[in-house]
């Protein structure tokens, strides 16, 4: 196995972790997290195995949404720090071996940005094309809307010079005009500014958004949208050779492809996309206790650029989208998961974390994370995953499960010592409060589930067939609620088996390429399964239960 291409492109085999610096440490207790705080608990996600450190947007913010509404592309929030602060959580952060990378969010500005405070005040604004405008009445553009509890359509008037401005999402955050090369060598020198701070990428976000208008200029030397998705990534790697740019991509398999680049050998627009695709068709199969459709989604992934990859995840910072889901496969998630309308957001999703939607369920918790460790791709991980944090369902919309990082069992779950009422969003109460979830207590329990996020983590970081291989082979198997997949990279092949049904069940494999001169060796737990001559072998499930087994052959070297 050549070991040392992991190293090379390394987001292959890479953990990475989302938080929000607002809601990790509040170091000063004013109620509100900061960067400061978050470098005191740098060593929490060294521990956990943690290899990339995902930011989400720490700029200068009007904060109509959560921060995504930048007001300074090019500064950091007074509330949560200042340019030396974060300056010292990449220094600390790559001291521990973990790199960082930020939210990047071009598709619109606040309108508090002094781009937009100039565009709206006359036509002859020299940033008035910075952004998108008609003059006459726009028809209803309700079916477009991003958000429909808050908004109507995405286009507003502006009083000043009686137009219409273009919000894709809140009507606070005006589109930026990419068919503009202004705007496009502004995004570019944003991004320059940070690499030169030391990040190794940027997460962008609503990627199909934001390029929606590059290629509308008529002459323009962006022919193509993804003509200038391809001039970022170029001009990104020229400044820091391996960075990456992993990208907020809904769309169909077949469309996600052309955002790897368009079929090319080499990936040369995003690094890594999420799979939006995987991840709803994990909960679907949850809710039947059929694997059935995971194992289609492996199967319908495309194939990819050798350095590509997709980075796979449970729950993110927004809404748990079902969008790619059928109506009845989106009604039978709801019905499992989130029955309660509270529960649901727009119509297309849950504002619940996993740990709440499973009852609790240490059984089924454990295997989901073990799934989603085991799938061929790159692990992202929000914050508290790891300890098994629930939602705050009384706090608005997506902030649910936005809710503080829950370190200790005392006031305000560790995270800061200001008055409850001065925190930048309520603590989750209940089952799931800091007194039963957090992760001083799980740090001294070999049994916690912080515990086993860590041996998780530490396997996946051990098996680089994980992310490597080109994709999952799905073993024949006769048992509806369990996925076999089988991993292989080089010399090293990895077999994992998961029950989503609450019965044990003996699962038979049947291997063309093996015969008794190779065994499988579990890596999660004590154990292995022998494999006979004709390459057969069976291996014992519990109810919810999970394997993951190595495959080892008589002269192997590698350590188990």
């Amino acid at each position: 196995m050549r070991i040392h291409d992991t190293g090379d492109l390394w987001w292959k085999n890479a953990v990475i972790y989302c938080l929000d610096v607002e809601t990790f440490m509040d170091w000063n207790d004013d109620g509100v997290g900061d960067l400061p705080g978050l470098v005191q608990r740098l060593d929490h996600l060294a521990d956990l195995g943690v290899t990339c450190l995902w930011l989400m947007p720490f700029y200068p913010t009007a904060d109509y949404d959560d921060g995504y509404d930048i007001a300074d592309f090019y500064g950091v929030d007074p509330r949560l720090g200042h340019a030396g602060d974060l300056v010292e959580v990449i220094r600390t952060a790559k001291d521990r071996g973990i790199r960082v990378i930020v939210d990047l969010v071009v598709n619109h500005t606040s309108e508090k940005h002094p781009w937009f405070q100039s565009a709206r005040k006359s036509k002859d604004s020299p940033y008035r094309d910075f952004y998108v405008w008609r003059s006459d009445k726009p028809p209803s553009t309700k079916d477009k809307v991003v958000f429909p509890d808050k908004e109507t359509g995405i286009w507003t008037k502006d009083e000043p010079t009686g137009e219409w401005y273009r919000h894709t999402f809140y009507h606070q955050q005006p589109d930026l005009n990419t068919a503009n090369p202004q705007v496009r060598d502004a995004i570019a020198k944003v991004i320059g500014y940070w690499a030169e701070l030391g990040l190794s990428g940027f997460r962008v976000d609503a990627v199909p958004f934001f390029l929606a208008d590059a290629a509308k200029t008529p002459g323009d030397t962006v022919e193509d949208k993804h003509d200038f998705l391809k001039e970022l990534r170029s001009f990104l790697t020229r400044r820091v050779g391996d960075a990456i740019l992993m990208g907020e991509v809904n769309l169909p398999y077949a469309e996600q492809k052309l955002y790897f680049g368009g079929g090319a050998a080499d990936s040369d627009e995003l690094t890594l996309q999420f799979d939006f695709i995987g991840m709803q068709n994990l909960y679907l199969a949850l809710a039947r206790g059929d694997a059935g459709p995971i194992a289609k989604a492996l199967d319908d992934r495309p194939e990819i650029p050798h350095d590509a990859q997709w980075a796979t995840f449970v729950r993110n910072h927004d809404e748990l989208t079902l969008d790619k889901l059928s109506t009845d496969e989106k009604q039978e998630v709801f019905d499992a998961f989130g029955p309660d309308p509270d529960m649901q957001l727009y119509d297309r999703g849950l504002r619940r974390r996993l740990p709440t939607m499973l009852g609790g369920d240490p059984r089924r918790i454990r295997m989901v994370y073990s799934l989603l460790f085991s799938l061929p791709g790159t692990p992202v991980l929000f914050y508290g995953e790891e300890i098994g944090m629930g939602e705050n369902l009384a706090a608005e919309g997506r902030m649910a499960v936005r809710t503080p990082m829950q370190w200790t069992s005392g006031v305000n779950g560790g995270f800061s010592r200001a008055p409850k009422r001065k925190l930048s969003g309520p603590v989750t109460e209940g089952g799931f409060s800091p007194e039963h979830v957090n992760v001083a207590d799980q740090r001294r329990d070999p049994d916690s589930l912080l515990s086993f996020v860590q041996l998780l983590v530490r396997r996946y970081r051990e098996c680089p067939e994980l992310g490597w291989t080109t994709r999952a082979e799905i073993l024949d198997q006769p048992h509806a609620a369990v996925l076999a997949h089988r991993s292989t990279w080089d010399d090293g092949s990895l077999v994992a088996l998961h029950n989503l049904g609450a019965e044990p069940v003996t699962v038979p494999l049947r291997f063309a390429d093996y015969d008794d001169t190779v065994r499988l060796v579990d890596l999660l737990q004590d154990g292995s399964c022998t494999i006979d001559a004709r390459g057969a072998t069976e291996v014992e499930l519990d109810g919810y239960g999970y394997r993951w087994l190595r495959v080892v052959r008589e002269d192997d070297r590698r350590l188990l």
